[in-house]
């Protein structure tokens, strides 16, 4: 079950694309986080909803002050090639090892796939 609004969000820290951590609680006290889980890199739909954030909405995440971290349970390196062919200037992180631990933190790992399902977590300045 996804965490309910209001619940503190379970801090992390992940590689991105490039091999970079990335820590959630880095970002507490300065700016709001639109944590967005999906399944597979490399699928239409996956690719369909982070185009749109970075064509259609980024700019608005930007303009509000919200960071957009995308997290998928893929490796890094198949991450970093996909963020590259797409253009994507968010951070992509993995949640490859130990397989799925943040989403299954969040409440959004599907079991019986092995991946994280569509999610997407608004976490305010606070935490």
């Amino acid at each position: 079950m996804a965490l309910a609004p209001g619940t503190a969000a379970p801090d992390f820290e992940l590689p991105d694309q490039n091999g970079d951590k990335v820590k959630l609680s880095d970002f507490q006290g300065k700016q709001a986080v639109a944590l967005v889980f999906y399944p597979f890199t490399f699928t239409g739909i996956c690719e369909g909803e982070l185009c749109r954030l970075r064509r259609d909405d980024y700019s608005d995440f930007e303009k509000a002050g919200v960071q957009v971290l995308a997290v998928s349970c893929d490796s890094r390196h198949s991450q970093k090639v996909w963020a590259e062919q797409q253009g994507y200037t968010f951070p992509v992180l993995s949640d490859f090892w130990p397989h799925g631990a943040v989403a299954q933190a969040y409440g959004v790992f599907n079991e019986a796939v092995g991946c994280a399902n569509r999610a997407t977590f608004l976490i305010g300045q606070d935490g």
